[in-house]
């Protein structure tokens, strides 16, 4: 066995590694993890054929637990942002809650719109929505980027499809469809802070925005061509409603009959939920011609692509972690300790602070917590669950510079890096200590 002085050594300086070599020097992260684990493997003096053995084995392991997941996620986002149904649902929200509750709105049209759609696409995709209030509403600019950002970033973190929490539920090897659910669930505290830090940071750093004279992109918002409000929402609402009954019914299915449990069970496994969702987006569609969709289900699996990669890459660097043993090496000291989900949130914390991206951050620390899950007394399925919302927490903080959401933040609502770090920076620390604060009250009670 590997000594624990050896081992620290080696992990500490492959994630010294993979933060210098992936932020500072700005080299691919893809390649990054693939050379650090190669380098992880050789100095802990397994042959070459082992390492390159378990790579393969690691990166297809994870393509296939969570790869179509991904695709089909990204499908049904790009989707619903070529048919204006996210405009659509933001409209809609907007006519119910009017304009002296438009922050309350624009929080809630960023969390249900962040559910299939990514953070930052998501922001772009409503940045025009984002001016067009602001221009409403006086001195409020920085108040709705607050809100509009902090609640797509919640379920961004927090919910599968996106891809960090994706990946690492596939490490973990826990059930999907109770993922969604508690880290939908989850993502609420976090997100109420947001609403209420950004009336804070709102009245404290507004002096710091200074409107520039650049316009904002027109997304038609108010415009009559959009679709149908019911038929926008229908596309994420019913996946999430297949994948509850889903749920629901497996608490006891004893009681439904066999054929009937089949059903539900196909029809709640999230692949298939998603898939009616890219069905039900479809149909937004006036016209299909078959050259567009080629085109955007073209677009969508591009776009993916990155996304596996880095995910898949990670998996194969989780799989050299595991020849380490480190459930033998650590596990005494770690069982003495008595910390729990604490170790998963605070290392998820550093990778996320030190190299930005919250998708590599929690793929490198599954990688590292998945041994050490029975030292923690953390490796029931609950155990699993609650260590990945933990892990998910740990990668909201700290979103600054050195992460690409940051900037699309910064650049897209038009502010300026001292207002985006004062108001922005500081909330996503906010939103992991709640969302943390909250796992923890929920595992008090749980057990």
């Amino acid at each position: 066995m590997l000594s624990p002085l050896f081992v620290s050594i080696l992990l500490i300086i492959s994630i010294l590694l993979i933060i210098l070599l992936s932020s500072k020097f700005k080299l691919n992260t893809f390649f990054v993890l693939l050379v650090v684990s190669i380098l992880v493997g050789l100095i802990a003096n397994f042959s070459g054929e082992e390492v390159i053995k378990s790579l393969k084995a690691g990166f297809g392991h994870t393509l296939e637990k969570i790869g179509l997941l991904i695709i089909l996620g990204t499908t049904l986002g790009v989707i619903l942002d070529r048919t204006k149904a996210t405009l659509s649902i933001a409209n809609y929200i907007l006519q119910k809650t009017g304009e002296k509750s438009a922050g309350l709105a624009i929080t809630l049209i960023g969390f249900i719109i962040g559910l299939p759609i990514f953070c930052d696409s998501g922001f772009i995709v409503l940045s025009g929505l984002l001016h067009s209030l602001s221009k409403k509403v006086k001195n409020s600019h920085v108040f709705f980027t607050v809100c509009l950002a902090g609640a797509l970033y919640s379920v961004h973190c927090l919910v599968p499809p996106h891809p960090g929490i994706t990946a690492a539920a596939g490490q973990l090897n826990v059930e999907l469809g109770q993922t969604m659910l508690l880290g939908t669930f989850l993502a609420i505290p976090s997100t109420i802070v947001v609403y209420f830090w950004g009336k804070y940071a709102n009245k404290k750093y507004n002096y710091l925005y200074q409107e520039q004279i650049v316009e904002p992109i027109d997304y038609q918002v108010f415009s009559e061509d959009l679709p149908n409000p019911f038929h926008s929402f229908l596309p994420i609402i019913f996946p999430i409603f297949l994948i509850s009954v889903k749920s629901l019914i497996l608490l006891n299915p004893t009681i439904f009959p066999e054929q009937i449990v089949s059903v539900i069970k196909f029809l709640g496994e999230p692949i298939t939920a998603l898939f009616i969702g890219i069905l039900l987006a479809l149909s937004l569609f006036k016209t299909i011609e078959k050259t567009e969709i080629n085109h955007l289900l073209e677009s969508a699996i591009e776009k993916s692509g990155p996304i596996l990669a880095i995910i898949a890459i990670g998996g194969a660097f989780g799989e050299i972690i595991k020849m380490l043993d480190l459930g033998k090496v650590y596990g005494e000291i770690i069982s003495d300790l008595h910390l729990g989900i604490f170790i998963p949130f605070i290392l998820t914390v550093i990778f996320k602070t030190a190299q930005g991206s919250s998708t590599v951050a929690i793929i490198s620390s599954a990688s590292i917590i998945l041994p050490l899950l029975p030292s923690l007394g953390l490796d029931s399925e609950w155990g699993k669950q609650i260590t990945l919302m933990s892990m998910g927490a740990g990668s909201m903080m700290v979103s600054h510079a050195n992460d690409a959401y940051f900037w699309v933040v910064s650049r897209f609502a038009n502010v300026s890096t001292e207002l985006a770090l004062k108001s922005y920076t500081i909330m996503t620390i906010l939103m992991g200590l709640t969302t943390f604060l909250s796992i923890c009250i929920l595992h008090y009670f749980h057990g």
